[in-house]
């Protein structure tokens, strides 16, 4: 075969080997054009950043960064956030409609709350005694009150609340806000969970599942009253920060050269990734979890010289301590809210844990003016049944149930969402998971149909192929 129209020279039609030998200069040249396409200058591109390096949201964003402060276990919402007068007037006797044809465990009579509850503030938000001192926020909450899920069972309700899905491995929405804005602080993780839970899911609530490593929650356990939290394995069996930076840049170097020509290993990129960013933390996570460093007031203003206040006061001063150094998505977890009895006296104990110093996180925010553009998600993976279980109890609830946000670009002392008259069902401007994910990305700023990762063949999202952002809850 011949090509007559390449016929340039005297020497006749160029055959298909004469081609190819002419051009091979040619193909140089377009890889070179290839290696020099890091700007329409010809400038050479610019060595490959770091996966946590800040990337640009879709929009203007409301928020930077989120703090979830999650209650595990499920709190009640008819006993904290969704006050019903009804559920009073009604206690001990039977709900006048069905309840749901699947069920975790059997209910009896309507039952209800053992607190009373309050209006306070300008709007007037109701919030029960439980929280006396996170009732003095009032006008600066954002109550969601018909937020519903799909899973009776704590494993697959933790699931859906962190990752979307309660059936498949999928990456928590912390993973997702650090693979689309990356970090602020390059010597700290984008993601960092304090507490987390290791059952109900485990570590498939801060993995990062197929997304790049570099992307997965940095665990922090949380300690006790008298133990100050940690990072496990943060202290290098190498002391020498030199000898340290030649092991990765060896490391490095045996990666290049394995797969020199290859498509490289993500898997190992990601593990190199982290032994760098452990190597930058060993200068920086300390300080910054020297709570040490804070004044007496700030300490006791989070209630960390009462034993009983002292340990989620921890969590919620570290967390204050880690965003306003740039860290994208922290959480604090708080827990055990699974009182199928006895809920009188352990919800009692549990909200008197946690109200001070969440009160004590949001004084603090906005003190130094980091509320205006700090994000609070405040809620569990669902709420607990209207209805009687044991003597003093509340069975499991996804169909309804509360969770509350503050700063970051939300309507402040505001309410959105009604459920019906006790509390068991949502009846006007329904809130799915879904739509959570999808309005707490669009606060960063991140369109949730376009933050996408392609695996498997198909693009995945933290919303699956549904949710709905409920702007009504802008500011």
């Amino acid at each position: 075969m011949t090509f007559s129209n390449l016929n340039s020279s005297a020497h006749g039609p160029l055959s298909r080997r004469d081609l190819l030998r002419r051009c091979g200069v040619g193909f140089g040249e377009l890889a070179l054009l290839s290696l020099l396409s890091g700007n329409s200058l010809g400038r050479p591109a610019a060595p490959p950043l770091s996966p946590l390096h800040p990337k640009a949201p879709h929009a203007a964003a409301r928020a930077k960064r989120i703090i979830f402060l999650f209650m595990h276990g499920g709190p009640s919402h008819v006993d904290t956030f969704d006050f019903k007068p009804k559920l009073v007037a009604d206690s001990g006797k039977p709900l006048p409609f069905a309840k749901p044809r699947i069920q975790f465990a059997k209910t009896g009579n309507l039952y209800k709350s053992p607190w009373e509850f309050r209006s306070y503030g300008q709007s007037g938000t109701t919030i029960s005694d439980l929280f006396p001192h996170v009732a003095q926020h009032a006008d600066d909450l954002c109550v969601l009150k018909t937020i519903h899920g799909t899973n009776e069972a704590h494993g697959g309700a933790l699931l859906k609340l962190h990752t979307g899905s309660d059936t498949f491995v999928r990456p928590s929405m912390g993973s997702w806000v650090s693979y689309g804005l990356g970090s602020e602080n390059q010597n700290l993780p984008s993601f960092v969970t304090l507490n987390p839970s290791y059952g109900h899911g485990g570590v498939g609530n801060w993995s990062s599942a197929f997304l790049p490593a570099s992307h997965q929650g940095t665990p922090i356990a949380g300690g006790g009253p008298n133990d100050l939290p940690s990072i496990a394995y943060l202290k290098s069996e190498t002391p020498n920060a030199t000898a340290q930076r030649a092991q990765i840049d060896l490391m490095r170097d045996l990666e290049k050269t394995r797969f020199q020509g290859l498509e490289t290993d993500t898997a190992l990129e990601s593990r190199i990734e982290s032994f760098e960013l452990a190597f930058r933390m060993q200068n920086e996570a300390p300080e910054t979890m020297d709570i040490q460093r804070e004044s007496e007031a700030t300490r006791k203003l989070y209630g960390l010289e009462d034993p009983k206040t002292a340990a989620f006061g921890k969590l919620c001063l570290l967390a204050r301590r880690f965003s306003e150094r740039g860290v994208r998505f922290v959480q604090a977890t708080h827990g055990y809210w699974d009182q199928h009895d006895n809920l009188t006296a352990d919800h009692g104990r549990l909200g008197f844990e946690v109200d001070r110093p969440i009160a004590a996180l949001l004084t603090d925010l906005k003190a130094r003016g980091l509320l205006d553009d700090t994000l609070v998600l405040w809620g569990g993976e669902f709420g607990r049944t209207p209805t009687l279980q044991g003597k003093d109890g509340r069975d499991h609830h996804p169909h309804a149930f509360s969770m509350w946000l503050a700063g970051g670009g939300v309507k402040r002392g505001f309410s959105y969402g009604q459920t019906d008259e006790y509390g068991f069902y949502c009846v006007d401007q329904k809130m799915h998971v879904h739509d959570l994910h999808a309005t707490l990305l669009a606060l960063m700023g991140i369109d949730h149909e376009q933050l996408t990762f392609r695996h498997a063949g198909r693009d995945f999202r933290l919303t699956d192929v549904d949710g709905n952002v409920v702007r009504e809850i802008f500011a």
